[in-house]
């Protein structure tokens, strides 16, 4: 590198590339890249993180096991106390939550997962209720300070470019925020546009890694999903964009969309049943006035028919938990449709969506950022959709919640509601008419107790008329 950097001195760029031609002649931009990468081995790597720190790692499909493995082993050699691991959700066997390491490492989660359920609930994770939209904030304005972050990428292209794959969500917050990032190097992460998008300078330390990404199957739809897909379906117009999660209610949904026309997608995630909406053509995001004929989400998970469609995919923008559940950004699109989903609701209105009483189930996550922007969105429908009854028969319309449930989107902030019995909009209705609605599609088993307790807490003028469903 000498020469190169004689000749650059000299002020002569003509030299300078034809130097650098000739000196690399054969090689791609990119060999030349792949060669000034060191990879360490993954134990090798984590020596870097020291007790006390807070350690980011990056989220659901590339949860990064590669690194998180060794950093545990640490803490069971007693090399570790006191780290912090923060993160939104991730997926697979989470050994650094279990009793044998506390004192050890501390779990800041932003959403409770089914893999982090009880250890939370028993003390041993813990939970930050945090909008999905601020969890970047949390990080940039040092509310949060991040000292390392283990994230999965890509190999970098010919630029030098790495892509986050799957996940971007608060953890491009922490690589600009973090004092070092650690990537593990995988083959399997798709390339993603948009704000997925890093160079190799933003990264540290380097590990290979090969592992598959986490994929998520999906249940047969039950015969109470499929009708509530009918009647949220039935909600949704021509043009619409919709903001949809994972599971059987967003899948029953969007398996109702078939003869719908020019959809847009601004979400933040999605799964595979989007994919036969493309495929036919349904999805086009042809009326976005922002990212238009883009499908715009912040994670994603699903199988890996889903990883291949979204690699090197030019239709996909993976952006910023900033971007996408932004309400300023979301009210800049027409029709935005949000469907969210909740554990219970009271004969009020008010929506627990994460926690059963006082245990914590999952999180906040962006049911508020994107029922506040689709109530903004000029002709916005901002939908809350759950079955009737839990699994245990149990109705999850009641006269008020069980007690220490946590209101994540409060009686103000609803519009629709729908379950298998029908759709009402609550909006801009009074306590007794929105009693009157939602025990209209509650469980018919359950009604009758549901009239009782309304009367008599709004007294005798309260009357409940049976046909009043679908008002």
């Amino acid at each position: 590198m000498e020469a190169l950097e004689i000749e650059l001195s000299s002020g002569s760029v003509e030299k300078f590339l034809f130097i650098f031609a000739r000196k690399f002649k054969g090689q791609s931009f990119q060999n030349t890249i792949m060669k000034q990468i060191k990879y360490v081995s993954p134990q090798e790597a984590v020596k870097v993180i020291k007790s006390g720190d807070r350690v980011h790692l990056s989220s659901v499909a590339v949860t990064p096991h590669t690194l998180i493995k060794p950093m545990v082993e640490r803490g069971r050699n007693g090399e570790l106390y006191g780290v912090k691991i923060q993160h939104i959700h991730v997926e697979g066997n989470i050994e650094y939550a279990n009793p044998e390491f506390e004192g050890i490492f501390e779990s800041e989660q932003f959403f409770v997962g089914g893999n982090l359920r009880k250890q939370t609930q028993a003390g041993y994770a813990d939970y930050i209720p945090v909008f999905l939209s601020e969890t970047q904030k949390l990080i940039r304005e040092g509310y949060l300070n991040v000292d390392v972050a283990m994230i999965m990428v890509s190999p970098p292209d010919k630029h030098g470019f790495v892509s986050l794959g799957t996940s971007v969500d608060a953890t491009l917050a922490a690589i600009e925020c973090a004092k070092v990032v650690i990537a593990a190097v995988n083959p399997n992460v798709p390339r993603c546009w948009g704000d997925a998008m890093i160079h190799v300078d933003q990264i540290d330390i380097f590990v290979e890694d090969d592992i598959k990404l986490y994929s998520h199957g999906f249940d047969p739809l039950t015969p109470e999903e499929v009708q509530i897909g009918i009647n949220v379906a039935s909600l949704i117009e021509d043009g619409a964009c919709l903001q949809m999660g994972i599971g059987g209610i967003p899948n029953a949904v969007l398996a109702q969309l078939g003869n719908h026309k020019d959809l847009g997608v601004h979400t933040e995630m999605f799964a595979d049943g989007i994919l036969p909406l493309v495929e036919k053509g349904i999805v086009t995001g042809k009326h976005k006035s922002i990212d238009k004929g883009k499908m715009v989400a912040s994670f994603l998970m699903g199988s890996q028919a889903l990883y291949d469609f979204v690699d090197d995919n030019p239709r996909v923008a993976m952006m910023d938990v900033a971007h996408t559940n932004n309400v300023a950004v979301i009210r800049k699109l027409d029709k935005v449709t949000a469907i969210n989903s909740a554990l219970a609701i009271d004969i009020t209105g008010q929506v627990c969506a994460d926690s059963i009483g006082i245990k914590h189930y999952s999180g906040v996550g962006g049911q508020i950022d994107f029922i506040r922007g689709a109530g903004h969105s000029k002709g916005g429908k901002p939908i809350i959709a759950l079955p009737s009854v839990t699994a245990k028969g149990v109705s999850k319309i009641c006269p008020t919640l069980i007690e220490g449930s946590g209101v994540v989107s409060t009686r103000a902030n609803i519009h629709w509601v729908v379950t298998e019995h029908g759709a009402v909009n609550l909006y801009g209705k009074t306590l007794q008419e929105r009693a009157r609605l939602l025990i209209s599609i509650a469980h018919p088993a359950h009604r009758e107790s549901l009239e009782k307790a309304a009367f008599e807490r709004y007294g005798s003028h309260f009357h409940f008329v049976r046909d009043n469903r679908n008002i």
